[in-house]
């Protein structure tokens, strides 16, 4: 039998605004300065449908990041699933909207609503600030996962770079440098890549994208003793210093999933950086092939090195996700959102039996 809407609310509506249009001509090359001047508020709208109708599942990542420079703001939802619930990851704190389908005459769908505010983000490294992690944290933040190891290559790499720095901060900068220099974006890696970081040293190809590049500046952070995180998002506006490539520059950001990361150093707490989107404003800044003494280049590899732009939001940090209900292997990180159908795991980056479309909007005030 055919199942009535079900309905959720876990925050009241409010009224929407057009999408700025404008987005400069040229990056910024010598004002790419963001800082945490000022909140915005998007709401991110995913909707799903499975093609065959039939006992399913599906899981939508909700935003469950919450700092200084972003803060998620509840999510509403509208479905015709048997059950829908929100599940959070009791290792990493990632949060997912579960849900079930059991009846053979319903066609699977799903809407969900997620509002998140954020801004600008800068730590400032010349103005040392004590910032300290739980012994809980620090052990989950330096710990192997299924695809970043910490020992072996990545460990020997990482040593190797950092051989003679004596803070945390001179290893952190030497492995972000190393990253923008010795790595580069592939433009036929699928989706945001894998993040498989040993594949990567291992067969010496150090090409992939934003889950493979800062995955491998990642694991070797941890490696080297530096705790460290990536966080997987999505871009959901234009950038606001010109840069194309770094930027959402439509309503509809269905492809515009981004993971960036960060290092945690005591006397700063956690440090944005993000050396995949150095290597993508090399590669895709229009005209494109941009060297690394590009003005464009080097303001980006300058300022993504403790802060970044706040047209970004982040879902979580998890690696090695179990999806609730699943029979399949963890997944190495979550930010797509993923469905089985009629029994069959459904591809993600495939259109066929899955379909789903991701829209960014900004809030009035």
């Amino acid at each position: 039998m055919r199942r009535s809407t079900l309905l959720h609310s876990a925050a009241s509506a409010v009224g929407l605004c057009a999408l700025p249009a404008r987005v400069l001509a040229e990056p910024a090359a010598n004002g790419f300065d963001p800082q945490p001047d000022g909140w915005r508020t998007f709401e991110v709208t995913t909707e799903m449908r499975l093609v065959r109708p039939g006992r399913s599942q599906a899981w939508i990542p909700l935003p469950a990041v919450t700092s200084d420079w972003i803060r998620p703001l509840g999510n509403t939802w509208s479905t015709n699933a048997a059950t829908a619930r929100v599940v959070r990851d009791p290792a990493w704190g990632a949060q997912l909207l579960a849900l079930t389908w059991d009846g053979a005459d319903v066609a699977p769908a799903v809407t969900v609503h997620s509002r998140v505010t954020t801004r600008d983000r800068r730590v400032d490294l010349a103005k040392p600030a004590a910032a300290a992690l739980s012994p809980s944290e620090r052990r989950l933040y330096t710990r192997a996962t299924r695809w970043i190891p910490t020992d072996g290559l990545v460990k020997t790499t990482a040593d190797q770079i950092t051989v003679g720095a004596t803070t945390d901060l001179e290893k952190a900068r030497r492995l972000y440098a190393w990253m923008v220099e010795h790595t580069f974006r592939d433009p036929a890696t699928r989706g945001c890549g894998t993040g498989d970081v040993a594949a990567m040293l291992q067969s010496g190809v150090l090409g992939g994208k934003c889950a493979d590049l800062n995955a491998l500046y990642v694991g070797m952070a941890r490696a080297s003793g530096i705790p460290a995180r990536d966080l997987y998002g999505i871009r959901v506006a234009p950038s606001r210093f010109g840069y194309k490539s770094l930027g959402a520059n439509s309503e509809v950001i269905t492809g515009a999933q981004h993971c960036r990361a960060e290092v945690h150093l005591a006397d700063y707490g956690w440090v944005p950086v993000d050396p995949a989107d150095v290597r993508k404003v090399m590669l895709e800044e229009p005209p494109g092939n941009r060297p690394l003494a590009d003005p464009a280049v080097a303001a980006a590899r300058e300022t993504l090195f403790g802060a970044w732009e706040g047209n970004w939001i982040a879902y979580n940090a998890a690696h090695d996700v179990t999806l609730p209900g699943s029979s399949a292997p963890p997944l190495g990180f979550l930010m797509y959102p993923q469905a089985e159908n009629a029994g069959i795991a459904c591809d993600c980056l495939e259109p066929g039996a899955v379909a789903y479309r991701i829209t960014a909007q900004p809030l009035s005030a």
